[in-house]
Protein backbone atom coordinates (compact mmCIF):
# COMPACT_ATOMS: atom_id res chain seq x y z
CA UNK A 1 0.00 0.00 0.00
CA UNK A 2 0.74 3.70 -0.86
CA UNK A 3 1.38 5.80 1.95
CA UNK A 4 2.61 9.90 1.28
CA UNK A 5 5.57 9.29 -1.24
CA UNK A 6 6.12 5.85 0.25
CA UNK A 7 4.97 2.08 -0.63
CA UNK A 8 4.86 0.05 2.28
CA UNK A 9 4.40 -3.65 3.25
CA UNK A 10 5.23 -5.90 5.56
CA UNK A 11 7.01 -9.04 6.12
CA UNK A 12 7.06 -11.46 8.53
CA UNK A 13 10.50 -12.17 9.61
CA UNK A 14 10.04 -15.30 11.91
CA UNK A 15 7.38 -16.52 14.66
CA UNK A 16 7.68 -17.39 17.98
CA UNK A 17 5.73 -18.20 21.10
CA UNK A 18 5.70 -16.46 24.72
CA UNK A 19 3.61 -16.85 28.08
CA UNK A 20 0.27 -15.35 27.38
CA UNK A 21 0.26 -14.29 30.80
CA UNK A 22 3.57 -12.19 30.43
CA UNK A 23 2.20 -10.92 27.45
CA UNK A 24 -1.27 -9.32 29.12
CA UNK A 25 0.20 -8.70 32.39
CA UNK A 26 -2.55 -8.23 35.08
CA UNK A 27 -5.19 -8.98 32.42
CA UNK A 28 -7.08 -12.07 33.39
CA UNK A 29 -6.65 -15.06 31.01
CA UNK A 30 -10.30 -15.64 30.44
CA UNK A 31 -10.56 -12.34 28.97
CA UNK A 32 -6.82 -12.37 26.71
CA UNK A 33 -7.46 -15.56 25.62
CA UNK A 34 -10.39 -14.61 24.03
CA UNK A 35 -8.41 -12.67 21.14
CA UNK A 36 -5.49 -15.22 21.12
CA UNK A 37 -5.60 -18.74 22.45
CA UNK A 38 -2.82 -19.95 24.40
CA UNK A 39 -1.68 -23.57 23.81
CA UNK A 40 -0.52 -26.57 26.54
CA UNK A 41 2.10 -24.53 27.82
CA UNK A 42 0.36 -21.25 28.08
CA UNK A 43 1.78 -20.04 25.36
CA UNK A 44 0.29 -17.67 22.36
CA UNK A 45 1.57 -17.29 19.27
CA UNK A 46 3.35 -14.05 17.96
CA UNK A 47 5.33 -12.98 14.56
CA UNK A 48 8.25 -11.11 14.20
CA UNK A 49 6.75 -8.49 11.67
CA UNK A 50 9.19 -5.47 9.78
CA UNK A 51 8.29 -3.22 7.69
CA UNK A 52 9.55 -1.87 4.39
CA UNK A 53 9.14 1.42 3.20
CA UNK A 54 10.55 2.22 -0.19
CA UNK A 55 10.38 5.91 -1.89
CA UNK A 56 12.71 8.85 -2.57
CA UNK A 57 15.61 6.97 -3.26
CA UNK A 58 15.31 5.03 -0.16
CA UNK A 59 14.78 1.32 1.12
CA UNK A 60 14.52 1.17 4.38
CA UNK A 61 13.61 -1.61 6.73
CA UNK A 62 11.93 -0.91 10.60
CA UNK A 63 13.18 -3.79 12.97
CA UNK A 64 14.58 -7.21 11.46
CA UNK A 65 13.58 -10.02 13.72
CA UNK A 66 14.89 -12.69 15.69
CA UNK A 67 17.88 -13.68 13.14
CA UNK A 68 19.97 -16.64 12.67
CA UNK A 69 22.80 -16.49 15.48
CA UNK A 70 20.66 -18.02 18.61
CA UNK A 71 21.40 -21.63 19.91
CA UNK A 72 18.77 -24.64 19.68
CA UNK A 73 17.95 -24.21 23.70
CA UNK A 74 17.09 -20.48 23.26
CA UNK A 75 14.91 -20.96 19.97
CA UNK A 76 13.22 -24.26 22.06
CA UNK A 77 12.49 -21.89 25.06
CA UNK A 78 10.74 -19.63 22.60
CA UNK A 79 8.97 -22.15 20.42
CA UNK A 80 11.04 -19.90 17.44
CA UNK A 81 10.22 -20.92 13.69
CA UNK A 82 12.40 -18.98 11.52
CA UNK A 83 10.60 -18.03 8.05
CA UNK A 84 13.69 -18.69 6.00
CA UNK A 85 17.02 -19.25 5.96
CA UNK A 86 18.92 -15.89 5.22
CA UNK A 87 17.66 -12.55 5.42
CA UNK A 88 17.47 -12.69 1.17
CA UNK A 89 14.77 -15.20 1.14
CA UNK A 90 12.83 -13.35 4.28
CA UNK A 91 12.89 -10.62 1.71
CA UNK A 92 12.77 -12.23 -1.64
CA UNK A 93 8.54 -11.79 -1.08
CA UNK A 94 8.95 -8.08 -1.64
CA UNK A 95 11.24 -8.35 -4.45
CA UNK A 96 14.53 -7.34 -2.18
CA UNK A 97 17.39 -8.42 -1.23
CA UNK A 98 20.05 -7.90 2.22
CA UNK A 99 22.16 -5.82 0.08
CA UNK A 100 18.85 -3.44 -1.24
CA UNK A 101 18.13 -2.00 2.19
CA UNK A 102 19.98 1.78 2.41
CA UNK A 103 18.28 2.19 5.97
CA UNK A 104 17.64 0.27 9.43
CA UNK A 105 15.46 1.66 11.92
CA UNK A 106 15.28 -0.37 15.04
CA UNK A 107 12.63 0.79 16.90
CA UNK A 108 14.24 -0.92 19.72
CA UNK A 109 17.25 -3.22 20.87
CA UNK A 110 15.10 -6.49 22.25
CA UNK A 111 15.97 -9.61 20.81
CA UNK A 112 12.68 -10.23 19.04
CA UNK A 113 13.71 -6.78 17.16
CA UNK A 114 17.36 -6.37 16.22
CA UNK A 115 18.49 -10.04 16.19
CA UNK A 116 18.22 -10.04 12.63
CA UNK A 117 20.47 -6.92 12.23
CA UNK A 118 23.67 -9.06 12.12
CA UNK A 119 24.48 -12.53 10.82
CA UNK A 120 27.27 -14.92 11.51
CA UNK A 121 29.25 -15.26 8.20
CA UNK A 122 32.48 -17.07 8.33
CA UNK A 123 33.01 -17.32 12.22
CA UNK A 124 32.61 -13.50 12.65
CA UNK A 125 29.14 -11.47 13.65
CA UNK A 126 28.71 -8.63 10.56
CA UNK A 127 26.22 -6.18 9.64
CA UNK A 128 23.23 -8.36 7.75
CA UNK A 129 22.72 -5.28 5.57
CA UNK A 130 25.97 -4.49 3.96
CA UNK A 131 24.85 -1.24 2.58
CA UNK A 132 22.80 0.33 5.04
CA UNK A 133 23.07 2.90 7.87
CA UNK A 134 21.29 1.45 10.71
CA UNK A 135 19.31 4.44 13.23
CA UNK A 136 18.84 3.64 17.04
CA UNK A 137 17.95 6.13 20.08
CA UNK A 138 20.87 7.07 22.24
CA UNK A 139 19.28 6.36 25.40
CA UNK A 140 17.99 2.78 24.06
CA UNK A 141 21.41 2.14 22.99
CA UNK A 142 22.64 2.90 26.40
CA UNK A 143 20.17 1.10 28.74
CA UNK A 144 21.18 -2.20 25.93
CA UNK A 145 25.15 -1.47 26.61
CA UNK A 146 24.34 -1.96 30.23
CA UNK A 147 21.14 -3.50 31.17
CA UNK A 148 19.33 -3.78 34.21
CA UNK A 149 19.24 -6.95 35.87
CA UNK A 150 15.44 -6.96 34.27
CA UNK A 151 16.33 -6.32 30.86
CA UNK A 152 19.14 -8.60 30.72
CA UNK A 153 17.87 -11.18 29.16
CA UNK A 154 16.43 -9.25 26.18
CA UNK A 155 19.67 -7.52 25.12
CA UNK A 156 22.36 -9.93 22.93
CA UNK A 157 25.48 -7.95 22.23
CA UNK A 158 25.82 -9.66 19.37
CA UNK A 159 22.85 -8.16 17.61
CA UNK A 160 23.86 -4.58 17.90
CA UNK A 161 27.72 -4.43 19.17
CA UNK A 162 29.10 -4.76 15.78
CA UNK A 163 26.99 -1.96 13.90
CA UNK A 164 29.27 -0.10 16.19
CA UNK A 165 32.07 -1.79 15.24
CA UNK A 166 31.73 -1.70 11.65
CA UNK A 167 30.90 2.07 11.52
CA UNK A 168 27.14 1.73 10.01
CA UNK A 169 25.61 3.12 13.51
CA UNK A 170 23.82 6.44 14.28
CA UNK A 171 22.20 7.35 17.24
CA UNK A 172 19.76 9.18 17.96
CA UNK A 173 18.99 12.36 21.08
CA UNK A 174 14.56 12.04 21.07
CA UNK A 175 12.07 12.55 17.71
CA UNK A 176 12.46 13.36 15.05
CA UNK A 177 10.44 15.55 12.31
CA UNK A 178 11.09 14.72 8.74
CA UNK A 179 13.95 12.12 9.65
CA UNK A 180 13.51 11.19 6.38
CA UNK A 181 10.69 13.64 4.21
CA UNK A 182 7.43 12.26 5.32
CA UNK A 183 8.52 10.03 7.85
CA UNK A 184 8.64 11.48 12.06
CA UNK A 185 10.20 9.40 14.08
CA UNK A 186 8.02 9.21 17.40
CA UNK A 187 9.66 7.71 20.64
CA UNK A 188 8.34 6.25 23.60
CA UNK A 189 9.58 5.27 26.92
CA UNK A 190 6.75 2.78 28.25
CA UNK A 191 7.80 -0.33 27.54
CA UNK A 192 11.86 0.40 27.17
CA UNK A 193 13.57 3.75 27.21
CA UNK A 194 14.26 5.29 23.33
CA UNK A 195 11.63 3.03 21.87
CA UNK A 196 11.66 4.92 18.32
CA UNK A 197 8.28 4.94 16.28
CA UNK A 198 8.24 5.61 12.27
CA UNK A 199 5.21 7.86 11.71
CA UNK A 200 4.86 8.04 7.55
CA UNK A 201 2.70 10.86 6.59
CA UNK A 202 0.43 11.03 3.34
CA UNK A 203 -2.71 13.24 2.21
CA UNK A 204 -4.82 10.75 3.23
CA UNK A 205 -4.06 8.01 5.78
CA UNK A 206 -0.41 8.06 8.02
CA UNK A 207 0.71 4.62 8.96
CA UNK A 208 2.32 4.14 12.34
CA UNK A 209 4.36 1.69 13.14
CA UNK A 210 3.72 0.28 16.83
CA UNK A 211 6.70 -2.46 17.98
CA UNK A 212 6.24 -3.18 21.57
CA UNK A 213 3.77 0.05 22.12
CA UNK A 214 0.89 -2.20 20.71
CA UNK A 215 2.37 -5.49 19.82
CA UNK A 216 -0.85 -6.90 18.95
CA UNK A 217 -4.58 -5.61 17.88
CA UNK A 218 -5.50 -7.81 21.53
CA UNK A 219 -3.76 -4.83 22.84
CA UNK A 220 -5.60 -1.81 21.67
CA UNK A 221 -7.45 -1.11 25.27
CA UNK A 222 -5.11 1.06 27.19
CA UNK A 223 -4.92 -1.35 30.25
CA UNK A 224 -3.94 -4.47 28.24
CA UNK A 225 -0.22 -4.10 28.60
CA UNK A 226 2.66 -6.98 28.68
CA UNK A 227 4.35 -7.25 31.64
CA UNK A 228 7.56 -6.94 30.04
CA UNK A 229 6.90 -3.14 30.18
CA UNK A 230 9.12 -1.66 32.29
CA UNK A 231 7.06 1.68 33.27
CA UNK A 232 3.60 0.36 33.15
CA UNK A 233 2.07 4.18 34.20
CA UNK A 234 3.94 5.67 31.16
CA UNK A 235 3.09 3.33 28.83
CA UNK A 236 -0.54 3.77 29.58
CA UNK A 237 0.05 7.18 29.18
CA UNK A 238 1.58 7.31 25.92
CA UNK A 239 -1.47 4.95 24.37
CA UNK A 240 -3.76 6.64 25.24
CA UNK A 241 -2.03 10.22 23.59
CA UNK A 242 -0.94 7.82 20.72
CA UNK A 243 -4.69 6.39 19.80
CA UNK A 244 -6.68 9.73 20.31
CA UNK A 245 -4.20 11.04 17.91
CA UNK A 246 -4.97 7.50 15.78
CA UNK A 247 -8.83 8.18 15.78
CA UNK A 248 -8.71 12.05 14.99
CA UNK A 249 -5.79 11.63 12.69
CA UNK A 250 -7.33 8.39 10.70
CA UNK A 251 -3.74 6.60 11.34
CA UNK A 252 -3.17 2.86 10.15
CA UNK A 253 -1.45 1.35 12.32
CA UNK A 254 1.04 -1.63 12.02
CA UNK A 255 1.22 -4.57 14.46
CA UNK A 256 4.69 -6.23 15.00
CA UNK A 257 3.53 -9.01 16.94
CA UNK A 258 -0.06 -9.95 15.81
CA UNK A 259 -0.04 -13.54 14.88
CA UNK A 260 -3.37 -12.70 12.33
CA UNK A 261 -3.40 -8.82 11.23
CA UNK A 262 -0.64 -7.04 10.11
CA UNK A 263 -2.70 -3.78 10.30
CA UNK A 264 -5.60 -2.10 11.01
CA UNK A 265 -7.46 1.42 11.13
CA UNK A 266 -9.17 2.19 14.34
CA UNK A 267 -12.21 3.91 15.94
CA UNK A 268 -13.47 5.28 18.88
CA UNK A 269 -16.21 3.00 20.60
CA UNK A 270 -17.48 5.25 23.54
CA UNK A 271 -14.11 6.20 25.35
CA UNK A 272 -12.12 3.30 23.55
CA UNK A 273 -9.99 2.84 20.58
CA UNK A 274 -11.16 -0.33 18.91
CA UNK A 275 -10.14 -2.05 15.80
CA UNK A 276 -12.16 -1.16 12.68
CA UNK A 277 -10.73 -2.73 9.58
CA UNK A 278 -7.67 -5.05 9.17
CA UNK A 279 -5.52 -4.70 6.48
CA UNK A 280 -2.56 -6.98 5.12
CA UNK A 281 0.51 -4.56 3.90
Amino acid sequence: MRFGGYDCATVVMDSFSLDGGAMFGVVPKNMWEKMIPADSENRIPMTSRSLVIQGGGRVILVDTGIGDKLPEKFKKIYGIAVSAHSMDERLAPVGLSAADITDVILTHLHFDHAGGSTTLAGGKVTPAFPNATYYVQNSQWELARHPSLRDRSSYIPDNFLPLLEHKVLRLLDGPVTDFFEGIDLIVTNGHTTGQQHPLISGPDQPLFFCADLIPTSAHLPIPWHMAYDNYPIDIMDEKAVLLNRAVNENWMLCFGHDPVTPAASVRKDGRKAVMDKAVFL
